[in-house]
C-alpha cells in the first residue's frame, strides 16, 4: 500500500470515526489523489487530498460544498469532515447522463442561482478569500457591481500572467484590456449576485443514477451567466436540455448567448497561464467576439 493510500485510511478513520476496510484510488498521483473507501458497516465514501503547492483548497472545497447544499435545489456530495489536507464526502457511483437527470440539473441550478449571495465576489462561508479554480489561484474579493469585480479580480491577474509567460501575444493583451475597459457596456443587464459554483465544466457535473450532483466547485458570488458559459465551454451531455430546463424557472436575460464568449474569457485566460497552447489565442478570439456583441 502507498504511503498516501495509507493516509488516506488514517484520514477517514479519523474524520469519520469510522473504520475502513478497503481504500480504491480512483485517480491522480502520490501528491493529489482521490479514493473511494469502504468503511466497516458497508458504506463508501470519497477521499481526496490536495498538493501542499495548494494551501486553503481543501478548505475552500469543503466551504463551497455547504454553501452550494445549503438552499436544498442541487445535489451535492454531503460533506462528513475535513483537515487542512484531506476532504471526506458522500460518494456518487458513476451513471450514464440521461435527459430526465439533466432537466433537474437545470430547475436545480436556477433556483441555486437565485439563492443569491452577500456579493460578487464573497466567499462561501467560512471559506477563504484566497481560493482556488482548478490548480489556479483565485481570489474572492468583493465588488459593488459585477463589471468591477469581473475585471479586477478574474481576468486582469491572469491576463498580466498570460501576457508576462508569452501565452498571449501583447497586440492580444491589449484586446481583453479593451473588454475590461468597455464591461459596463458588454455585461448586460444589471442582475444582482448569484450563488455560482464557479467551476461548471462538464467534468464537474456528475452524473449519478436518477441525478447530476455538482462536484469540485470554486463557489463565489457573481454572475450566473457564468456557470452556463462555463458548460457551453467544454461540451455537456445534454446541454440543451438543462438551459431549456433553466428558463422554465429563471429565465436568463435577452442577448445572453452573445455573452457566452465574455463569461468564457476567465478560463481561457486561466488555461492559456497553466497548459499554454491555443488557449491564448481562443482567449484572444473570445475577447474579440464579446466586443463584437457587445
Amino acid at each position: 500500500m502507498t504511503a498516501v493510500r495509507e493516509e488516506a485510511r488514517s484520514a477517514v478513520a479519523s474524520l469519520t470515526s469510522r473504520e475502513p476496510v478497503e481504500v480504491r484510488q480512483l485517480g491522480g498521483g502520490d501528491t493529489a489523489a482521490a479514493f473511494a473507501v469502504r468503511l466497516d458497516d458497508g458504506a463508501v465514501v470519497f477521499a481526496k487530498t490536495a498538493p501542499p503547492s495548494m494551501p486553503g483548497a481543501i478548505e475552500a472545497e469543503a466551504a463551497s460544498l455547504a454553501w452550494l447544499a445549503e438552499p436544498g435545489t442541487v445535489a451535492v456530495p454531503a460533506v462528513l469532515g475535513h483537515s487542512d489536507r484531506w476532504l471526506v464526502t458522500e460518494h456518487v457511483e458513476a451513471a450514464v447522463p440521461t435527459a430526465a437527470a439533466a432537466e433537474g440539473l437545470g430547475r436545480g441550478l436556477a433556483r441555486l442561482h437565485a439563492a443569491g449571495a452577500p456579493a460578487f465576489g464573497a466567499a462561501p462561508p467560512g471559506g477563504p478569500a484566497d481560493a482556488w479554480i482548478g490548480l489556479a489561484p483565485m481570489r474572492n474579493e468583493t465588488a459593488a457591481d459585477w463589471p468591477t469585480f469581473y475585471a479586477e479580480h478574474r481576468v486582469e491577474p491572469y491576463l498580466r500572467r498570460a501576457v508576462d509567460s508569452g501565452a498571449l501575444s501583447a497586440a492580444d493583451g491589449a484586446v481583453v484590456s479593451q473588454v475590461c475597459a468597455d464591461l459596463d457596456r458588454l455585461a448586460g443587464p444589471v442582475e444582482p449576485p448569484a450563488r455560482l459554483h464557479g467551476d461548471l465544466w462538464s467534468g464537474n457535473v456528475h452524473w449519478g443514477a436518477d441525478r447530476a450532483w455538482l462536484i469540485d466547485p470554486a463557489a463565489h458570488g457573481g454572475h450566473r451567466e457564468t456557470d452556463l458559459a462555463m458548460l457551453h465551454l467544454f461540451g455537456c451531455p445534454h446541454l440543451d436540455r438543462i438551459v431549456a430546463a433553466y428558463q422554465e424557472v429563471h429565465p436568463l436575460a435577452d442577448g445572453w448567448r452573445d455573452r457566452i464568449a465574455l463569461h468564457q474569457l476567465f478560463p481561457l485566460l486561466v488555461h492559456a497561464v497553466l497548459f499554454g497552447g491555443g488557449y491564448g489565442a481562443q482567449a484572444a478570439r473570445a475577447a474579440r467576439a464579446a466586443l463584437r456583441a457587445g
